[in-house]
């Protein structure tokens, strides 16, 4: 690994999203000795941010569907990290030859059926040489997989507790970019869709019983909170965070660091008053029937053209004035409960999901041997944040100036 020629590859450089990681390479990248290069089909756009930004990096080209260009760029890097989605249209290249050549690798994706794909295909084998594969290391799911983990392990060292359960809470202001849409889109139009609907989709084992299954069902309805005292609604991105969580709970039950018995794992949004129920259910009747629309061919292509196209996203002045938060409330085996926070400026689907893909692809560059596992190759596969990055990300997260803490 130390022979290659770079620490780490961006490759979509020219993407939307590609571009601001770009950008927070070039400005976050300077005190640490990062060997660094951008890569992507189009030299042309992607000289043109190198050159907008200011940085002087190499230029790689390869189409994303090109194996062999797409091996030429992977075997000169430590970890190669990508934004270029449909991650299930765009991907597949890229994880082969990463898994071939032993090469980290981390993307945006929350798109959980290709994600199930990469786990039959690559996880022994990856697991074998200590490849570690980490999908999911955008807003789709750090927070999530992190904060649960965090969490756990609070209790766990604090208290001497196992975990029964924890539940995630979110609210968020910002943009979405046509990116994440086409991903979307994408689910629906392969009928790849109906895997979401599993709670335990992305789990090694998928025998679980049906009472597990049921216990584990993604909420459908408004409710009033007991813990935070307001009305909560199902979040949207919880049947893709819920299964990420559950994968990292039981990967760790394997390496017989658990939990803990019966661990159960949910997310919602939160809504304030005045009207907190009123709102929780005017949003989930709304994301009903957005849902119904994209359920329809004829409906989604007419919808479709009208929304934010790839390449395309919210003004600065929107992604910079978002934000989110993620609470967290953590239940011991003997009723104890814990709360955690993760919360930062900026919008979740841009400005924190650069941030936590960029500190993600740092993490596996700069800092193996602190990873979970010790960077050994008991530690490789399809892995999840909380399972490949750990403690590692959630203090380099802390470092770039996101709230991350864990109280009673």
């Amino acid at each position: 690994m130390s022979e290659r020629v770079y620490d780490v590859v961006l490759y979509g450089a020219s993407g939307f999203v590609g571009k601001q990681t770009v950008q927070y390479f070039a400005s976050h990248a300077v005190s640490e000795p990062v060997r660094w290069a951008i890569a992507g089909r189009n030299r042309q756009k992607l000289e043109a941010v190198r050159d907008e930004i200011g940085v002087t990096v190499d230029v790689l080209v390869a189409d994303s569907q090109a194996q062999q260009a797409i091996d030429a760029i992977v075997a000169q890097t430590q970890v190669i990290l990508t934004t270029a989605g449909p991650f299930a249209l765009y991907g597949n290249a890229l994880v082969d030859a990463c898994v071939r050549f032993k090469t980290h690798y981390v993307d945006i994706t929350g798109e959980t059926p290709w994600v199930r794909t990469l786990i039959d295909r690559y996880h022994a084998q990856a697991a074998i040489d200590g490849t570690r594969i980490i999908p999911c290391c955008g807003f789709d799911s750090v927070p999530s997989d992190l904060g649960a983990y965090l969490v756990v392990r609070h209790l766990q060292r604090e208290f001497n507790l196992s975990c029964n359960q924890v539940k995630a809470y979110f609210q968020a202001a910002g943009g979405f970019n046509g990116g994440t849409l086409a991903s979307a889109f994408n689910l629906y139009t392969s009928q790849a869709i109906a895997q979401m609907n599993e709670p335990f989709l992305l789990n090694p084992s998928r025998n679980q019983t049906q009472a597990q299954i049921d216990r584990n069902r993604d909420p459908q309805l408004p409710s009033f909170d007991p813990d935070l005292k307001t009305w909560i609604a199902p979040f949207f991105m919880g049947p893709v965070n819920t299964r990420i969580v559950r994968r990292s709970c039981a990967l760790y039950e394997e390496w017989q660091e658990p939990y803990g018995t019966g661990f159960t794992y949910q997310e919602y949004l939160k809504f304030d008053e005045p009207l907190a129920g009123l709102k929780a259910t005017g949003l989930t009747a709304g994301l009903g029937l957005f849902v119904g629309v994209l359920q329809q061919p004829l409906l989604r292509s007419l919808v479709q053209p009208v929304l934010p196209q790839p390449g395309s996203g919210p003004s600065e002045q929107t992604m910079n004035e978002g934000w989110f938060s993620c609470e967290l409330v953590g239940t011991a085996s003997d009723g104890r409960q814990v709360r955690g926070l993760i919360r930062d400026q900026g919008d979740p689907g841009n400005r924190a999901t650069v941030k936590f893909i960029c500190e993600a692809a740092l993490s596996l560059a700069l800092q193996p041997d602190e990873l979970p596992g010790g960077g050994g190759v008991a530690r490789g596969g399809i892995l999840t944040p909380a399972t490949g990055l750990g403690d590692v990300l959630a203090e380099r997260l802390r470092h770039a100036g996101m709230v991350i803490d864990v109280h009673l």
